[in-house]
C-alpha cells in the first residue's frame, strides 16, 4: 500500500489510528501493539501476500538468533556451548543470503554467464518490498544483542519494532532501543493534540513533495533517460537536474510522510534527511542524505573494518568499500557500484585535502559539491553505462547546443507543460534556500496561516493521486 493512495489516505490509516487508541483507552496496551501488528502485515500484504511468510519467517528467525545471542551473553561461562559471536555470524550471514537470493541472484547469473560463457537461465525474481531495508534493521537488531545493547524479549513487541508500517517499505532503517521505549511509554498510549496537528501538517508536506514535485520533475528526467542519443546540452541538463530533484522530493517526500504517520501515534522515528544539497563537501552531504542508512554503515560496517584505527591507507580502503557496499545496497547492477565506487572516491580525495589543511570558499564548495553529486546520480539512474556517458556527453556541449526551440520538444511538452515545469523547478531550488521539513515540524504551531498552508498542501496532494506512482526508494 502507498503513502500517496486514497485507500491509505481514506480508509487503512483513520481505522487503524481509530482503533489503535481506542483500545489504549480501554488500557488494553497488548492488544493494541497485536492490532498494530496485524494493520501493519496487512498494509505490507496489500502489495503481494505472497511475501508475507518471508517477512514472518525472517522475524521469527532472526528473533531467535537474537534471543540466543542475549542467552548465551547472560549465561555463566560453564554453561556456553557456543560463543555469541558465532551465533551472531551464522545470523548475519543467512540475512545477507537471504537478501542475496531475492535482490542479487539474477545479477549475479548474469555476471557468471558472461565471465564463464555459460547460459545458465534467469530466474526473473520479483524483488519483495522493503527486504532490503527490514534485512538491514533486523542485521542491526542481531549487532546490538551481541553488544548487550538489547535490554528486553518480547517477540510480540520485537515483530512491532520490525514490522511498524510507517518505515516498514523503506527507512528510517532503526534500533531496537530508539523504538522499544517509545511503544512501552504510556504517556504515548494517549491522543495528543500537538502531535496529530504537527503530524497531519508533515504529512501534507511529504504528499506535495512527492506528487506534485517529484512526479513532476520525473516527466523530463524519465524522458531524457529514455532517449540519450545524441542528447543536447540544455536537455542534458534538464534530465540530469530533474532526476536529481525528482530523486530527492520522492525520497524525502516518502521519509517526512513516514515520519508523519508515525507522529500520530506519538512515536518519533529518526530524522533521515537534513538538507543534503545544502551540504559543502562530500562528507556532510552523507551526514544529511539517507542519515540512518549511513549511520548504518558507519557503525556496522566501517567501524567493525577498523574504522580509522588502523593507519591511513586501512583508513581509505575501510570508506572505499563501505561506499562500495552502500552503492550495491541500492540494487543488482554495476551502475550502482559505479556510483558507490565515485563516492568512495570522493569522500577519499576529501579526507586527504582535510589532512593537507586546505580550505575552500563556501560557495565555490557548494557548487562543487552539488555539481558532482548532480553527475553521480546519472550513473544512479542510467540502466546502461552507454546511456550515462551519452547524458554526460550532452551536459559538457560534446552533442551540440540546441535552441530554447528544441526544448520545448523535449519530453513533447507545451507551452503550458513547460511553465509548470518551471514552476516545479523553482520549488526543487527552492531547496537550497528555505527551511527544511524537520525544521518547520520543530517550529509548528496551529495557526490560521499554518493551518491553511497545510490545507492547501494536502488538497493539491489529493488532486494529484490519480497520478498514483511508486516511491524510487521502494526498488531499492
Amino acid at each position: 500500500m502507498l503513502f500517496n493512495s486514497y485507500e491509505f489516505i481514506f480508509f487503512f490509516l483513520p481505522i487503524t489510528f481509530g482503533i489503535y487508541f481506542w483500545l489504549n483507552k480501554k488500557r488494553l496496551t497488548s492488544a493494541s501493539k497485536a492490532w498494530m501488528v496485524f494493520a501493519s502485515l496487512f498494509f505490507y500484504s496489500w502489495w503481494n501476500i505472497i511475501y508475507l511468510p518471508l517477512i514472518l519467517g525472517s522475524i521469527l528467525f532472526n528473533f531467535t538468533i537474537g534471543s540466543s545471542i542475549t542467552h548465551i551473553n547472560n549465561a555463566h561461562l560453564s554453561k556456553k556451548r557456543l560463543s555469541s559471536k558465532t551465533v551472531l555470524i551464522f545470523g548475519v550471514i543467512a540475512n545477507v543470503l537471504l537478501l542475496g537470493y531475492f535482490k542479487y541472484m539474477d545479477f549475479f547469473i548474469t555476471n557468471a554467464n558472461i565471465i564463464a560463457g555459460s547460459h545458465l537461465e534467469l530466474m526473473h525474481i520479483v524483488l519483495p518490498l522493503g527486504i532490503s531495508f527490514f534485512t538491514f534493521t533486523q542485521i542491526a537488531y542481531l549487532v546490538d544483542a551481541y553488544r548487550n545493547e538489547v535490554k528486553e524479549m518480547d517477540y510480540l513487541n520485537y515483530t512491532l519494532f520490525v514490522t511498524f508500517f510507517p518505515h516498514l517499505l523503506a527507512g528510517p532503517i532503526l534500533h531496537h532501543k530508539e523504538m522499544m521505549p517509545q511503544f512501552d511509554d504510556v504517556r504515548n498510549k494517549v491522543l495528543k493534540t500537538k502531535n496529530i496537528t504537527a503530524g497531519m501538517y508533515l504529512f501534507a508536506i511529504g504528499l506535495f513533495k512527492k506528487v506534485v514535485i517529484a512526479d513532476t520533475f520525473a516527466i523530463w528526467a524519465s524522458y531524457g533517460y529514455n532517449h540519450t542519443v545524441s542528447i543536447s546540452l540544455m536537455s542534458a541538463w534538464a534530465t540530469s537536474l530533474s532526476y536529481t530533484f525528482q530523486l530527492y522530493f520522492d525520497f524525502s517526500g516518502y521519509t517526512d510522510m513516514a515520519l508523519a504517520v508515525a507522529l500520530l501515534f506519538n512515536i518519533k522515528l529518526p530524522i533521515n534527511f537534513n538538507s543534503p544539497y545544502k551540504a559543502l563537501n562530500i562528507q556532510d552531504f552523507w551526514r544529511r542524505w539517507h542519515m540512518t542508512l549511513s549511520r548504518f554503515l558507519r557503525d556496522y560496517i566501517y567501524i567493525p573494518l577498523g574504522g580509522n584505527r588502523q593507519g591511513e591507507f586501512r583508513t581509505y580502503s575501510n570508506l572505499f568499500t563501505v561506499f562500495l557496499v552502500g552503492g550495491l545496497w541500492h540494487g543488482a547492477s554495476w551502475m550502482f557500484v559505479v556510483w558507490g565506487a565515485l563516492h568512495g572516491i570522493a569522500i577519499v580525495l576529501h579526507r586527504l585535502w582535510q589532512q593537507m589543511g586546505f580550505k575552500m570558499n563556501t560557495l565555490l564548495a557548494w557548487f562543487i559539491t552539488f555539481n558532482f553529486i548532480n553527475i553521480t546520480w546519472i550513473f544512479f539512474r542510467a540502466k546502461e553505462w552507454d546511456d550515462a556517458v551519452n547524458v554526460l556527453y550532452g551536459m559538457f556541449g560534446l552533442n551540440g547546443i540546441a535552441e530554447f526551440s528544441e526544448l520545448l520538444k523535449f519530453g513533447e511538452l507545451s507551452t503550458i507543460d513547460l511553465f509548470m515545469m518551471s514552476m516545479v523547478f523553482v520549488l526543487g531550488f527552492s531547496a537550497f534556500f528555505t527551511p527544511n521539513s524537520n525544521q518547520l515540524v520543530r517550529s509548528f504551531s496551529l495557526t490560521n496561516k499554518s493551518m491553511l498552508f497545510g490545507v492547501f498542501l494536502m488538497c493539491m496532494g489529493v488532486l494529484h493521486l490519480s497520478k498514483i506512482s511508486t516511491f524510487l526508494y521502494f526498488n531499492f
